[in-house]
């Protein structure tokens, strides 16, 4: 089964109607699930909101959403090992950490190149 974790970027990129927010959509509707972070939700609705763009709940309808039951601190320690990230990305990558402490079984779906790459560095396919 093909899962993946997507972070706010991607979201944003298809409720506004991004270049390539069309195969982004596809390209998500390929897994059988997609998990984030709530955290998504606070940037999806912030960024819609600073265009005078509605939100709908079908925007995230069909996402999984992620509520660690701990500190994510040794998550986050174990990213800042391979490289730098700022607070709302290291969140980001830490809970698809969280979802997948096994990185090749989650692929990371996400717009920022720094992201990415870490993501890459960890192990997750990007």
């Amino acid at each position: 089964m093909r899962v993946a974790y997507t972070d706010s970027s991607v979201l944003v990129a298809i409720a506004l109607g991004e270049a390539g927010s069309k195969e982004l959509g596809v390209r998500l509707s390929d897994f059988a699930r997609v998990y984030t972070s709530n955290l998504l939700e606070a940037e999806l609705r912030a960024a819609l909101a600073r265009e005078g763009v509605p939100f709908s709940r079908r925007q995230v309808a069909h996402l999984r959403w992620v509520w660690p039951t701990r500190s994510l601190g040794a998550e986050m320690a174990a990213i800042l090992r391979v490289g730098y990230l700022r607070g709302a990305d290291l969140w980001h990558v830490a809970t698809a950490l969280y979802v997948a402490p096994g990185p090749r079984d989650l692929t990371f779906v996400s717009l920022d190149d720094r992201q990415r790459i870490i993501a890459a560095r960890l192990g997750f396919s990007t």
